[in-house]
């Protein structure tokens, strides 16, 4: 588990310093994915292609899920699932909040993830059943218990219908927490979940890409996590908090 977790810093380091060295020149091969609003540029695929080449030269027959479409059926029953880059909006924008997130997972789930901030040189891992680190130190998630102190960030999807759905939530939640969060980039604010920047999260739809590292890494910070139906589509969400607050959360949000 331990070169698991080696080749998926690896990675993401690598992928971050030339996702960095993108975004200090212009944007190129921008186009449009599921909407008009959902972009995607040649940082992107360049970041996916160089991490699937590390993973591949070291891991030839694991398998390969990722955003962009790069993927290969595994044979010896690993899988690779990749964000090469998470934020592309902001990226885009030239907005410093984006990462790399890369987990590789077993028949029960992950078994190693990290998410890799390249601005802020932040680098979270995780390891099933080993717990959960930031830069090498020991992480775990806020224990708020009192949801009127609680600081929750979200997502929303650039899918108009889904959108619609998503709008709904935020009434009911605002009056009712300290703040809401939204920083376009779902790996950072899971990230920032796990070692307590966020008392909780919430967001329906995400693709596996999205949540896959972060995931593991709230639940080896000690944090829970909960699916969350999407409100168009198959692609469920997730529910996210320290044990005191997850279930006040979670109640809040499906209403």
């Amino acid at each position: 588990m331990e070169e698991l977790l080696d080749t998926a810093v690896d990675a993401a380091r690598r992928a971050g310093e030339l996702l960095l060295e993108r975004a200090a020149g212009p944007a190129r091969g921008v186009s449009t994915k599921s909407s008009p609003t959902d972009l995607v540029s040649d940082a992107d695929r360049d970041s996916e292609s160089l991490v699937i080449e590390l993973i591949t030269a070291n891991r030839p027959d694991d398998g390969i899920l990722s955003e962009e479409g790069g993927g290969e059926k595994s044979r010896s029953g690993l899988r690779w699932v990749i964000d090469p880059l998470d934020g592309t909006v902001n990226f885009l924008y030239g907005i410093p909040a984006w990462a790399v997130s890369i987990a590789v997972e077993d028949g029960d789930g992950a078994l190693a993830g990290a998410v890799f901030d390249p601005n802020q040189q932040d680098m979270w891992t995780a390891l099933r059943d080993r717990g959960a680190w930031l830069n090498g130190e020991q992480i775990r998630v806020s224990s708020e218990s009192d949801l009127s102190r609680a600081l929750v960030g979200t997502g929303f999807s650039y899918n108009a219908d889904a959108r619609a759905a998503q709008s709904q939530v935020v009434p009911r939640l605002l009056p009712r927490v300290r703040d809401i969060r939204r920083s376009g980039s779902a790996a950072l604010d899971l990230a920032a979940l796990a070692c307590g920047r966020l008392d909780g999260f919430y967001e329906a739809l995400m693709e596996p890409w999205d949540r896959a590292a972060g995931e593991l890494i709230i639940r080896e910070a000690g944090g829970i996590v909960s699916p969350l139906e999407a409100p168009v589509g198959s692609s469920h969400g997730l529910v996210a908090a320290g044990p005191a607050l997850h279930d006040q959360l979670r109640a809040l949000v499906v209403g």
